[in-house]
C-alpha cells in the first residue's frame, strides 16, 4: 500500500493507518488460496447461487405523513460462499427512483422479483460483474418509489436520507426489517460497511448528495452525468431552462402509493420553487456544492461535454468544489450527451471501474492511484489524458469583443473593444442558427471571431462572460456560447442517441442467470461532419444583474451588467480554425423566452469573456500572431441539428 511519502497524481492519498487497515481488509477478503497481496478481484464466486434478499431500512422520516417513519426497500445480491465462511464483503450501491417507473440503462431495465419478493433481475451489469468478484450489490428504491414508503422530494432531505440511511444500516447505525410493515429486524452482519455509490443522472445525484453529508462508511462515489445543485437543473441565473418544475418530476416517478399520500410534498415543490427563478430555501437544501467540505469519499466523476440534460455546469462547479476541499478525485469527459460510459467506452470503462472499486473498497494496490487524473475524448473514440485537470498551465484569460466591418460580425482579441452591437431576441432561433450564420450580419445575435489560429488553442475548465446591455423592454434573457469554427467529425450529440448508435449484437459483462442476463446490446459512435462546434454555453435573466438569487424588472433604456456562467468543458480549437463568442437572447429549446421581445445593445468596452486557456494569454497571443483574414467560406455553416426538445427528466434511458 502507498506510504505517506508516495502521492497520488490526482490527489494526496489516505493516511498510512487507513491504508494499512484497507490492506488488512483486502487480505481478509482475498480467496483462501492467495499467498501474496492481490491486485485484482477475480470472478470465483457463483452469481447463480448468490444470496438474494430484501430488507426495509427505516429512514427516521415521515415524509408521507402517515404517522409512521418511512422504510425504503433495499434489494441485496451477495456471494453465498463468503456468507457461509463468515467473511464480510464491501458494498456497491445504486440508489434510484427509476427501478419500477422508467427503467435503467440503454435498454430501460427494471427490477423484477420472484414469488417470494426477492429480486431476480437487477438492472445494469454491476451485480453480474462484481458479485462473483466478492462484492455485494445493493439496489435502493428511493422514498416514494417502487416498494418504498415516503415521498419523492427531488433531491431534498427525503431523497438523500433514503440512501444515507442505507449506508448507516450497512455500518450498524440504522434499523432495518425483513418486511415493509413487520417488526423482525434485519442486520447487515455480512458486510464490513465499506460502501461505494454509483449511478447515472438522478442516481449519481443521490451519490453526490449522500457524500455531501459526510456519512461514515461511504468510501467512494461514481457519479455519472449527475446534478450538483438542483437550482442549476431548472434555472441559469434566473432564466428558466424548462417550462416545468420539480413537482412534475416528482409525480413522474412517484409510486401509486406515494401519489395517494404525497399531495403536501407536491404542493411544497410548487410553492417553494417559483418559476420566477428566484432562489429559495428549497434550493439551498438541494445544493450539494456548498457542503463539499464534508465529503469523506473519493469521487470518480463522468460527464458528457455535450450533455444538454444535466448540463455541464454541474460537473464543473462540483469538480472545483472538490478541488478546493482536497477531495480525492478522477474524471472522464466524453463528446457525448447524456450517455453512460458503458455505452460509449464499454471495455475500458468496465476495466477502469473494476480497478477503481478494487482500490477504494478492497484496498488493492493496483496502481490506479498513479494514473492520470483525467481522460478526455478529443474525437469520437479517440482519448487523451491529463495528469491533473484542468492542466496546471491553465490560466483564466480575458478576451474582448470589438466591432468589425459589418454589423453583428465583430472581432475577438486581447485588447478592450469599443462601440456597440445590437440584436433583437428571436425565441424561434438558437445557438445552431447563430453559429451557422456567424460570418454574416443577422438581427438576432452579435458574433465575435478570431482570425484562423496559427496554433492549437486548448480551453480547459469553466468560462464566464460579462455583458453590459441596454434592453428596450422590462424583461430580457441572455445567452453566450463559445464556438469552434472549422471542419471536424464529432459525435452527433443532437441525434436521438446523443452520440451513440445502439446495435443488435450483444456483449457480456459478468455472469448471467435465467432471469438476469449480463449481455447488453453493443453501441458505436454516431458521427457527423460539421463546419462548427458549439462547445460551451451559458444563460441568464438580465433581471438578475444585481443578484444571483433574485430578479427584478428592468428599466428600458438603462444599461445593466451581468456575468453569465458558461459550462465547463475541455476543447481544443485546432490550428486553422477560428474561436468565436456569440451573445444573443433566447437559446431555443435550451432556455425559455422572456415575457417580452427585447432589443439589446451591447457596450463592447464593458463586455468580455474570461476563458480557461492552457498557457493563458501568452498562448492566445501566439495562436493569433501572424493570423490572416479567413478566406470566404459558405454563407451558411453546417453543424449538428437543433437541440432536441426533451422532458426535464435527469435519467432518460440512454
Amino acid at each position: 500500500m502507498p506510504t505517506p511519502v508516495r502521492r497520488m497524481r490526482f490527489t494526496t492519498w489516505r493516511s498510512l493507518a487507513t491504508a494499512v487497515t484497507a490492506a488488512l481488509m483486502a487480505s481478509f477478503l482475498a480467496p483462501a488460496a492467495a499467498h501474496s497481496a492481490p491486485r485484482e478481484s477475480t470472478p470465483v464466486y457463483s452469481y447463480e447461487n448468490a444470496i438474494r434478499e430484501s430488507v426495509w431500512v427505516d429512514t427516521g422520516l415521515d415524509g408521507d405523513g402517515d404517522g409512521k417513519t418511512d422504510r425504503v426497500a433495499v434489494d441485496v445480491v451477495r456471494p453465498r460462499e463468503l456468507a457461509r465462511q463468515g467473511r464480510k464483503v464491501p458494498v456497491i450501491m445504486d440508489a434510484s427512483p427509476y427501478y419500477s417507473c422508467c427503467g435503467r440503462g440503454n435498454e430501460s431495465q427494471k427490477k423484477t422479483y420472484d414469488a417470494n419478493g426477492n429480486v431476480v433481475q437487477m438492472p445494469l451489469f454491476y451485480d453480474n460483474y462484481f458479485v462473483p468478484r466478492g462484492y455485494a450489490f445493493v439496489g435502493v428504491d428511493l422514498a416514494g418509489t417502487n416498494r418504498s414508503d415516503g415521498c419523492v422530494d427531488v433531491g431534498g432531505r427525503s431523497d438523500i436520507q433514503s440512501a444515507k440511511a442505507v449506508v448507516d444500516w450497512l455500518n450498524g447505525r440504522a434499523r432495518a426489517y425483513t418486511t415493509r410493515t413487520g417488526t423482525t429486524s434485519a442486520k447487515a452482519t455480512w458486510t464490513n460497511g465499506r460502501t461505494g455509490m454509483i449511478g447515472k443522472s438522478w442516481d449519481g445525484t443521490i451519490a453526490n448528495g449522500v457524500a455531501a453529508t459526510g456519512v461514515k462508511g461511504l468510501k467512494t462515489i461514481v457519479p455519472i452525468s449527475a446534478i450538483s445543485s438542483w437550482y442549476d437543473y431548472y434555472f441559469a441565473k434566473g432564466a428558466p431552462l424548462y417550462d416545468s418544475g420539480p413537482d412534475w418530476l416528482s409525480d413522474y416517478v412517484d409510486s401509486p402509493d406515494a401519489r395517494a399520500k404525497c399531495a403536501a410534498v407536491q404542493q411544497k415543490l410548487v410553492d417553494q420553487a417559483p418559476r420566477t427563478g428566484d432562489w429559495t430555501p428549497l434550493w439551498t437544501e438541494r445544493d450539494y456544492v456548498k457542503d463539499a467540505g464534508k465529503i469523506r469519499a473519493s469521487v470518480f466523476l463522468i460527464h458528457g461535454m455535450q450533455d444538454l440534460n444535466v448540463r455541464t455546469k454541474h460537473f464543473g462547479q462540483w469538480w472545483d468544489a472538490l478541488a478546493r476541499n482536497g477531495v480525492e478525485r478522477k474524471i472522464w469527459l466524453s463528446q457525448t450527451g447524456h450517455v453512460d460510459p458503458f455505452d460509449f467506452r464499454r471495455a475500458t470503462w468496465t476495466d477502469t471501474l473494476h480497478r477503481w472499486f478494487d482500490h477504494e473498497l478492497l484496498g488493492y494496490d493496483n496502481g490506479i492511484d498513479e494514473e492520470p487524473m483525467a481522460d478526455i475524448e478529443r474525437h469520437p473514440d479517440q482519448w487523451v489524458t491529463s495528469s491533473v485537470w484542468p492542466p496546471r498551465a491553465t490560466s483564466a484569460t480575458t478576451l474582448r469583443p470589438d466591432t468589425g466591418t459589418q454589423a453583428g460580425v465583430g472581432t475577438l482579441g486581447l485588447r478592450t473593444g469599443s462601440g456597440t452591437e445590437t440584436f433583437t431576441d428571436d425565441p424561434a432561433l438558437g445557438e445552431t442558427d447563430w453559429a451557422a450564420h456567424i460570418d454574416g450580419p443577422s438581427a438576432e445575435k452579435a458574433g465575435f471571431v478570431t482570425e484562423p489560429l496559427t496554433r492549437d488553442l486548448r480551453l480547459s475548465g469553466s468560462s464566464k462572460v460579462t455583458v453590459t446591455a441596454t434592453p428596450t423592454t422590462s424583461t430580457a434573457h441572455l445567452s453566450a456560447v463559445l464556438v469552434d469554427l472549422g471542419p471536424d467529425t464529432i459525435r452527433d450529440y443532437a441525434a436521438g442517441g446523443e452520440g451513440i448508435t445502439t446495435l443488435t449484437d450483444r456483449t457480456c459483462w459478468g455472469a448471467s442467470t435465467a432471469g438476469d442476463s449480463a449481455c447488453f446490446k453493443g453501441t458505436e459512435a454516431k458521427k457527423t461532419d460539421v463546419d462548427y462546434t458549439v462547445f460551451s454555453r451559458g444563460w441568464a435573466d438580465l433581471g438578475n444583474h444585481a443578484s444571483d438569487t433574485k430578479g427584478v424588472p428592468l428599466t428600458p433604456g438603462r444599461d445593466y451588467t451581468i456575468t453569465l456562467d458558461l459550462a465547463a468543458t475541455d476543447h481544443v480549437v485546432p490550428e486553422g480554425h477560428r474561436l468565436a463568442l456569440i451573445v444573443a437572447g433566447t437559446d431555443k429549446d435550451l432556455i425559455d423566452p422572456p415575457s417580452s421581445t427585447p432589443t439589446l445593445t451591447l457596450d463592447l468596452s464593458r463586455t468580455s469573456a474570461r476563458v480557461p486557456l492552457v498557457g493563458g494569454s501568452d498562448a492566445f497571443a501566439r495562436a493569433t500572431a501572424g493570423a490572416t483574414a479567413a478566406a470566404p467560406g459558405p454563407s451558411v455553416l453546417d453543424g449538428v441539428g437543433a437541440p432536441r426538445t426533451a422532458l426535464p427528466v435527469p435519467g432518460e434511458a440512454r
